[in-house]
């Protein structure tokens, strides 16, 4: 998996897996949602989502490291997984999130070679560094927002508006998504509204300045000056490089 450097930032489709399955940064961040709760990785994170619960991700960047899945059975103590009924999340740091890189790293190579014992031994290592206990949901309040600021239906909209849906003031939401998420709201408005401008201007030919009024900036060439800091090329140059790239 290595999304370093592409412009493009797709949706993923939700899906579900008939196995468990993970992820793992070695480099760049992803917002997952399991089951209408969202997870946030970063380097050295990894995330275990048990057998075929829906999951999608919302948002990606940078992304360098590995995802997959495997069966209960190919590991030696399946009865370790098979009791999670929500995901795992686990934070590895320096000489050990380094370990489980490398330690993936071969477990991708034995998998070309099809050394499946290898593979199971590399999982049974790597899920013995696990403590088996659910990860702690995000408050109800920054789940509910992220899940909101994301929403294909509908355009991003400002800090005031997403505190009022959720009946708190803009100080106490952008708190508590700080504190959730390392993010503030308004960071959060930024990527949501870049992600929604690029599928725009990859899968449509909506002018640029009905664009911004769909990604929530009324003002085109404020939009314009915004997605170039953001994006380091102006909307055009963006369309006209995913057009030559399709």
């Amino acid at each position: 998996m290595n999304t370093k450097g592409r412009v493009n930032v797709p949706e993923v489709p939700s899906l579900s897996l008939p196995m468990t399955g993970f992820l793992y940064l070695m480099q760049g961040e992803v917002l997952a949602e399991v089951e209408g709760n969202q997870y946030i990785c970063y380097p050295g994170h990894l995330l275990l989502i048990p057998e075929g619960k829906p999951y999608s991700i919302r948002y990606y960047e940078d992304v360098v490291g590995y995802t997959g899945g495997f069966k209960a059975d190919f590991i030696s103590r399946p009865e370790s997984i098979l009791k999670w009924v929500a995901p795992v999340q686990k934070a590895f740091w320096f000489d050990e999130a380094a370990f489980v890189g490398e330690l993936f790293n071969m477990m991708a190579n034995c998998s070309e070679k099809g050394d499946t014992d290898f593979i199971a031994r590399g999982l049974d290592l790597l899920l013995s560094r696990i403590k088996v206990q659910p990860t702690a949901k995000m408050p109800a309040v920054v789940s509910n927002f992220l899940e909101s600021v994301f929403s294909v239906s509908e355009h991003p909209r400002h800090l005031e508006d997403y505190a009022s849906e959720a009946f708190v003031t803009a100080g106490h939401l952008n708190r508590m998504v700080k504190q959730a998420t390392g993010k503030s709201v308004g960071s959060w408005i930024g990527i949501a509204r870049m992600v929604m401008a690029k599928r725009l201007l990859s899968e449509t030919e909506l002018p640029v300045a009905q664009i911004a009024t769909e990604v929530g900036l009324d003002d085109s060439s404020y939009f314009s000056r915004f997605f170039k800091h953001q994006v380091g090329m102006t909307p055009l140059a963006f369309r006209k490089r995913m057009h030559e790239l399709s």
